[in-house]
């Protein structure tokens, strides 16, 4: 109960402030009689998402597929890739400068190339999800990794640890927070990434449904689809955020503690 009333009081701002947008946008939508092509209502867009929710969950499940499963595949490649550029200072040298180039590359021109690659199934849109949270994962964890505590190292390697010891003990956990930072940037765009993905080539999504809904300008409809895409991105980083309190309970309970 006592978590309850803090989560409570501390989301209590962001709430007030969100109610206090959508009652001004109401507002300013009645008053100067905006069409809704243009701008929808915040009361429209709620009557549009239960009037075509029957339409909405084949959508929903493929993006929320591509996203997760392109999610995880990314985590998995910038672990392998993050332990073997600390490592190897040689390959940290070499590779770290070709994945900053990499994100310099529009993910709206890449995502064509893997259709041409792979054809118009699943496997392309789980590779773009894996390519934008490739990047934040893989940077974090080496940088988590470089900044272990040295003391820390030396002591346990004087006391016989092995090299998968101090790895084991000090290194991963002391670079758990950065990996986690990683990973709620990765799944803040994921969603996002699959749905950018579903426009270039796709039967079901909402990507599809997105531009759909554009190009018959029903601007509700597309509002709708904001809404959805954000409430999964919300939820995706909210799993993020508690497995991130599971596993380093440490954390957690030494910032209660300075409060």
């Amino acid at each position: 109960m006592v978590s309850l009333r803090q989560f409570v009081r501390s989301a209590a701002p962001a709430i007030s402030a969100i109610l206090i947008f959508l009652v001004l946008w109401e507002v300013v939508v009645r008053f100067w009689e905006i069409e809704n092509w243009i701008l929808p209502a915040p009361s429209l867009i709620v009557h549009t998402l239960f009037q075509t929710w029957h339409l909405l969950p084949e959508h929903i499940w493929m993006t929320t597929k591509e996203a997760v499963l392109g999610f995880l595949l990314g985590i998995a490649v910038a672990l392998v890739m993050a332990f073997i550029l600390d490592i190897s200072p040689f390959l940290r040298k070499s590779f770290y400068p070709i994945l900053l180039f990499s994100q310099t590359i529009p993910i709206i021109a890449i995502a064509p190339l893997l259709i041409i690659w792979f054809g118009y199934g699943i496997l392309p849109k789980v590779l773009v999800v894996a390519l934008v949270t490739f990047f934040p994962v893989v940077v974090s964890v080496v940088e988590g990794l470089q900044s272990s505590d040295r003391d820390m190292i030396r002591l346990v390697r004087s006391m016989g640890g092995s090299f998968w010891q101090v790895f084991y003990s000090v290194r991963f956990p002391h670079a758990l927070p950065n990996l986690f930072t990683g990973l709620r940037i990765g799944a803040t765009y994921s969603v996002l990434a699959a749905v950018i993905s579903e426009w270039v080539g796709a039967s079901s999504g909402l990507g599809i449904y997105l531009i759909k809904a554009q190009s018959s300008f029903a601007t509700d409809k597309v509002f709708v689809v904001i809404v959805i895409i954000s409430l999964l991105s919300c939820l995706l980083f909210l799993v993020v955020v508690i497995l991130g309190r599971v596993m380093m309970p440490w954390k957690h309970k030494s910032h209660k503690y300075k409060k």
